[in-house]
This record gives structure tokens, C-alpha cells and sequence, in this order.
């Protein structure tokens, strides 16, 4: 699988080795806005997200750290490329199981 999707899964991997990028940047990233300035961003807060704003506090790797990693840039940017490896891999999780569903 990974010699028919080389390009794919090369192009992947630098996004993921290029994610700490994110770190330089000032502000907060779009979309990845709290409750609290979600108003000010887009003007409101839809109800659906108002009921829903307290279960993302209890994030799998909130602010893309790794419990025990914090402080300096090092340390957050291998956060962020384990939080990006993770996300990547759920996805293709996902994707292969549908395709599979799909297939059959």
C-alpha cells in the first residue's frame, strides 16, 4: 500500500514534520478558537457548540502537549508532531475501515 501512495504518504510526512511551524506563528490558529473568543472571531456562538463547549476541556492532548513535555520550543514542537502523527493515523484508521465496508 505505501509504494502505490508514495507521493501521498511523503507529502503526509512533511506536513507532519512542518507542524511546529505553527509555533512561530502570533495568536491563535483558525478555528481553534475557545468558547470564550469564539464571539469576537465569528460574531457568535452556535447553540449546538454552546451545549458541547465542556467536553473539549477533557482533550486528548490539550494545546497539543504531552503531559510532562512543557516549556521550551523543543519540547512543544515534538508535541505538536506527536499530536499530528496521532491525528494522521486516526484518520487512515478511519478511511481504511471504511474503505473495507465499501469494498465488501
Amino acid at each position: 500500500m505505501f509504494k502505490a501512495y508514495k507521493k501521498l504518504w511523503l507529502g503526509l510526512g512533511l506536513f507532519v514534520i512542518l507542524s511546529p511551524l505553527g509555533l512561530l506563528a502570533t495568536g491563535t490558529a483558525f478555528g481553534e478558537w475557545g468558547i470564550d473568543q469564539l464571539p469576537e472571531e465569528a460574531g457568535f456562538i452556535p447553540m449546538g457548540l454552546a451545549k458541547l463547549a465542556d467536553l473539549w476541556q477533557y482533550a486528548i492532548l490539550p494545546d497539543y502537549g504531552i503531559p510532562g513535555l512543557d516549556g521550551s520550543f523543543l519540547q512543544s514542537a515534538i508535541g505538536y508532531i506527536f499530536s499530528a502523527v496521532v491525528g494522521v493515523a486516526l484518520i487512515v484508521a478511519i478511511v481504511a475501515v471504511f474503505a473495507r465496508i465499501v469494498k465488501e
